[in-house]
């Protein structure tokens, strides 16, 4: 069982940045086990992958939108997991989301994954 808590979504100008935070409480010492992904919903929109992080750090994949903007890293050690976003544009805005799927690297449809955080509003104004 994972519990997922995102943070750090708030309102920036075009061009900004944000860090999102999610903190996973799991059971035992099993945090390292699952890969994570981050998601957004933008309204009257189906929920879209943004970026992922295999359950072995290395392994990293992101939706063509973000890539070279978006950073996911993960701190094992910390139960967390991170999305440095940068150079942030008005389509960027959404509610992102923290999402755990036990030792499957690669997924990027919303179905894959088992559990998920209550979402973190990111707004980006022109």
């Amino acid at each position: 069982q994972v519990q997922l808590e995102e943070s750090g979504g708030g309102l920036v100008q075009a061009g900004g940045s944000l860090r999102l935070s999610c903190a996973a409480t799991a059971s035992g010492r099993t945090f390292k086990i699952y890969a994570m992904g981050w998601f957004r919903q933008a309204p009257e929109k189906r929920r879209e992958f943004v970026a992922g992080i295999g359950w072995d750090p290395v392994t990293t994949y992101y939706a063509d939108s973000v890539k070279g903007r978006f950073t996911i890293s993960r701190d094992n050690a910390e139960n967390a997991v991170y999305l440095q976003m940068n150079s942030l544009q008005p389509e960027d805005t959404a509610v992102y989301y923290c999402a755990a799927v036990r030792l499957r690297n690669g997924a990027k449809e919303p179905n894959e994954y088992d559990y998920w955080g209550q979402g973190t509003q990111v707004f980006v104004s022109s």
